[in-house]
């Protein structure tokens, strides 16, 4: 996704430090400028490491004592004043592949960010070390944890799979991607997934898949992108199935859904291939593996007229692969650039907090939007790993609204 930023010219009220100029640096002078910088913002002076830890610090568990620092409390964390010379790897990454993600949070600019955000606007983009230096005199990191003091969480992966539909049900693609029912939300929680499959007269069909499993997938995922396989035309035709939301029931993934039904007995989940080989090899009891899960999820149908462009997050603009993350709101408001540090270089990195999940529950918990397609699928796939976060707040800012 690319995003083009406004030129500064058209503000001459701009302050200086809003204005940008694309700068060239040597990787040794880059590293020095910024060693410089850390100095100036802690005590006592600290120097980049020459190569990042593999893997994060232990964390903190059960401390209850009141941190040194000023201290600012959401309903599910607390975020604890830090110094940028705490961030693991901090000046190490491609502030430059960051920049679009935040400009895409300020089309819809958190509480506190609108400043913020009009002098992003207005900023020129140079390279990786001028933004680096902007995010410095506009932010200040907060360390977030748990209101126990646990500073570690889990990271995990999410992505767009791409998909094959058809308009009309047929022998194979039969089944249905339902649209939202019209009482939807009076009646909380809805229909379980056994009840709604059981009476699919009820319901609007958008699109037909061939497999079951792979609508679990969509739904899991939150939206995908359909290849209509009975569209006319010599051109290939996409749509995007969009959340539309679901009916307020436990979630439980496939995986478990096997050792439910007693199927699996290797840990509490097992991998998607063993699930798709099981269902190969069952097919009379692929409802009962379905109906395991009472969560339901429902789409409705978007135009994909730029491939280049993700879906939409919980905070309602785009999200940005490799930059976009989802939080739990009640520790992280949406619209937030946060420090990942998931514990290797592919991780450690500039993020946007820009969606959310049914499973992303916890102070320092955070699931990695990697992109579309296969690809994307199997680096999703391979993320789990221990996480600590920093939120990135407006300096002006003694609070982040809840």
């Amino acid at each position: 996704m690319v995003h083009q930023t406004m030129n500064s010219k058209t503000s001459s009220a701009a302050s200086a430090s809003s204005k940008i100029r694309p700068m060239k640096h040597s990787p040794k002078m880059a590293a020095a400028i910024l060693g410089l910088l850390l100095a100036g913002c802690a005590a006592p002076p600290v120097s980049l490491p020459t190569a990042p830890p593999t893997q994060p610090s232990k964390p903190v568990l059960g401390d209850t004592s009141k941190p040194a620092g000023p201290v600012m409390q959401r309903e599910r964390s607390r975020w604890v004043a830090g110094e940028w010379s705490e961030l693991p790897g901090w000046g190490s990454d491609r502030a430059a592949e960051f920049w679009p993600a935040l400009l895409r949070s300020c089309e819809k600019p958190a509480a506190g960010w609108s400043q913020v955000c009009a002098r992003a606007l207005l900023t020129e983009p140079g390279d990786d070390l001028a933004l680096t230096t902007w995010l410095m005199s506009e932010l200040r990191p907060w360390r977030v944890e748990s209101l126990e003091g646990e500073t570690q969480g889990q990271l995990t992966g999410y992505f767009e799979p791409e998909l094959q539909v058809r308009r009309q049900k047929d022998a194979r693609f039969n089944v249905p991607v339902l649209a939202a029912p019209a009482d939807l939300m009076q009646r909380r929680p809805y229909l379980t997934r056994q009840q709604i499959e059981s009476d699919l007269t009820r319901y609007k069909t958008l699109v037909y898949l061939d497999d079951a499993i792979d609508l679990q997938i969509l739904q899991l995922q939150g939206s995908g992108r359909a290849r209509l396989v009975d569209a006319e035309g010599p051109e290939p035709v996409w749509l995007r199935l969009a959340f539309a939301g679901h009916n307020d029931h436990p979630l439980t993934p496939l995986g478990r859904s096997l050792a439910v039904i007693g199927e699996w007995n290797d840990g509490p989940a097992a991998p998607r291939p063993a699930v798709r080989d099981w269902a190969k090899r069952n097919p009379q009891r692929l409802n009962e593996l379905m109906w395991a899960n009472a969560r339901y999820v429902f789409f409705r149908e978007e135009p994909l007229r730029d491939a280049s462009i993700g879906p939409r997050g919980a905070q309602g603009v785009p999200l940005t692969p490799g930059r976009s993350v989802a939080v739990d709101k009640a520790s992280i408001p949406y619209g937030t650039a946060l420090w990942m540090d998931g514990g290797d270089a592919g991780t450690r990195r500039l993020v946007m907090a820009q969606d959310t999940g049914g499973g992303i529950i916890g102070a320092v918990r955070a699931d990695f939007f990697t992109g579309w397609g296969a690809e994307a699928e199997a680096a999703a796939m391979k993320i789990k790993q221990p996480l600590r976060y920093w939120a990135l707040w407006p300096r002006e800012m003694s609070a982040p609204s809840r």
